[in-house]
């Protein structure tokens, strides 16, 4: 069984490949958003652009999309595309790939409005963040700071094991070795994270 990676940028590699902003890229998974960092005053057109790309049938998911308090955009700007996109994957019955710095309790208030699973990628806060998020519904997706960071460890043990994922974002590691890192944690087998990844596939993909 091939390991599943759930947010990647790395095209031809097994898992959601993130679409970049008006790409006509084709994998074989993909997830279509637009990023706080891209967000400019003719937004309304690129969201037309993921709309359109957003309802193929191998489009798994709208995002990344969020909040970012690094980036150029005003905040009130960031928040209203961030909302015009969940209205969409609530349209389309499709989960919410997250990206959010700095900014993680504002992203309470949005889980009011979803209505299909939301996600926030690449997770390494503390486990004070992880509580306030997990105890709204949201899922958290672990990337290559699993392997390093003994504090975001910690946290991971303690994530039920229906609410999270695994990725590798845009670093240049392999997924096998986070799944490994992720197995030893939970202590279990690598076969059976990748069983359990499967599960909860399943439960944000078919969320009606």
């Amino acid at each position: 069984m091939d390991f599943f990676d759930f947010h990647h940028h790395h095209l031809g590699q097994f898992g959601i490949y993130n679409l970049d902003l008006f790409s006509d890229d084709n994998p074989e998974f993909f997830s279509v958003g637009l990023h706080p960092k891209d967000i400019t005053n003719d937004f309304e057109n690129a969201l037309q652009w993921v709309k359109s790309r957003a309802q193929e049938p191998n489009c798994l998911a709208i995002g990344e999309c969020g909040l970012d308090a690094f980036v150029e955009v005003d905040a009130s700007l960031q928040e209203e595309v961030f909302t015009k996109q969940i209205l969409l994957a609530n349209t389309l019955r499709k989960p919410v790939i997250i990206h959010c710095v700095r900014r993680h309790q504002d992203l309470l208030k949005f889980q009011k409005i979803a209505k299909v699973p939301m996600i926030v990628h690449g997770f390494n806060k503390k486990e004070n963040i992880a509580t306030s998020l997990l105890n709204v519904g949201f899922y958290l997706s672990f990337g290559k700071s699993l392997l390093e960071n003994l504090s975001l460890q910690s946290v991971f043990k303690e994530c039920p094991d229906n609410r999270f994922f695994l990725e590798t974002d845009a670093a240049e590691i392999n997924i096998s070795d986070i799944y490994e890192k992720a197995s030893n944690i939970k202590m279990m087998s690598t076969s059976e994270m990748q069983n359990l990844i499967k599960q909860n596939l399943n439960l944000i993909l078919n969320n009606e």
